[in-house]
């Protein structure tokens, strides 16, 4: 990825709340033959002592990624949050000389690890009890797996499997206007507040003011 040093973010907190914000996960991986394999899954996050933690989920076998992962361990995962289009109308030089160009703002986590399944069937019951429970929370009457038939839920279990990826490098690239002036920023701000407010709230959370 390329990364200037001013987009770069390293704090550990602050990547690891984007990857719960927004866990679905952009995961490639390379096969065999040299071919890449992407998917797009959502994933849980634990904390670890003295590493960067694990990230849980599932594939179906039908995945190519099942096969996969009888040869290779090694994985590449992106989690993306809120992004925005930048116009140079929202800066200051635009009235003055109009040296200025549009660009975009985003925040992504990019992840490496070594990455395993794990044919558990209680295993695989934590991972989706636990990813169950975080996204039904909001719910006005949570869904959980005992609302299925157990006949049901036995059935659709045995077409997945659970996969765990143990964390060994993790950074963020947070672009959030930080090559800009102070009073440019502030303006883009104020412009993202009704069209974008995650942007806008992200800007001056991690805008680097004086």
């Amino acid at each position: 990825m390329y990364l200037p040093t001013h987009f770069k973010h390293d704090q550990l907190d602050d990547l690891v709340e984007l990857i719960q914000q927004y866990p679905l996960a952009t995961v490639v991986m390379t096969a065999a033959d040299g071919t890449l394999e992407v998917n797009h899954l959502p994933l849980e996050y634990e904390m670890q002592q003295g590493g960067f933690g694990v990230l849980r989920g599932h594939i179906a076998k039908a995945n190519p990624m099942f096969e996969i992962l009888n040869q290779s361990a090694h994985v590449y995962v992106i989690f993306q949050a809120e992004d925005a289009y930048i116009s140079p109308n929202w800066y200051e030089g635009k009235q003055e000389h109009h040296r200025v160009v549009p660009t975009w703002n985003y925040r992504v986590v990019h992840v490496k690890g070594e990455i395993l399944k794990l044919d558990d069937d209680k295993y695989l019951r934590g991972v989706l009890a636990r990813l169950t429970r975080m996204h039904e929370a909001n719910q006005p009457m949570p869904w959980k797996m005992g609302d299925a038939p157990n006949d049901f839920i036995a059935e659709q279990l045995e077409k997945i499997v659970a996969i765990e990826i143990d964390i060994q490098s993790m950074i963020g690239k947070f672009k959030v206007s930080q090559n800009r002036s102070a009073v440019d920023v502030i303006n883009v701000a104020k412009a993202l507040e009704r069209s974008n407010a995650e942007m806008a709230e992200s800007i001056k959370k991690f805008y680097p003011m004086k």
